[in-house]
């Protein structure tokens, strides 16, 4: 009779305890199993010319041509004020524009 009040305290630490124990017990080692492979693959970070770029179709702009002053200038130059809100189409309706409502 006192084991069959037990079961139900059982289960609970079967669905509960012993995946928490898993996870504390056995976490680090698959954390370190993934850095260990992130470590080994590690893909050198250098940065790409102009020319190198160019070779893979992307056209670069010089770093001395984009500034804080020139984007700033090209913030001003925009009208935030006048805008219309408009719902983009979903992907089962067909596009449509403001003027076709």
């Amino acid at each position: 009779m006192n084991k069959i009040k037990q079961l139900p305290k059982t289960y609970k630490f079967v669905a509960t305890g012993a995946p928490l124990l898993i996870m504390v017990v056995g976490g680090p080692f698959v954390i370190k199993y993934f850095a260990e492979i992130k470590f080994k693959y590690k893909i050198d970070n250098k940065k790409l010319t102009p020319e190198e770029m160019a070779e893979y179709g992307i056209q670069m702009k010089s770093s001395k041509d984009i500034t804080l002053e020139s984007e700033f200038k090209k913030m001003q130059k925009l009208d935030i004020d006048n805008w219309v809100q408009v719902r983009g189409p979903r992907p089962w309706e067909e596009n449509f524009s403001e003027n076709e409502k």
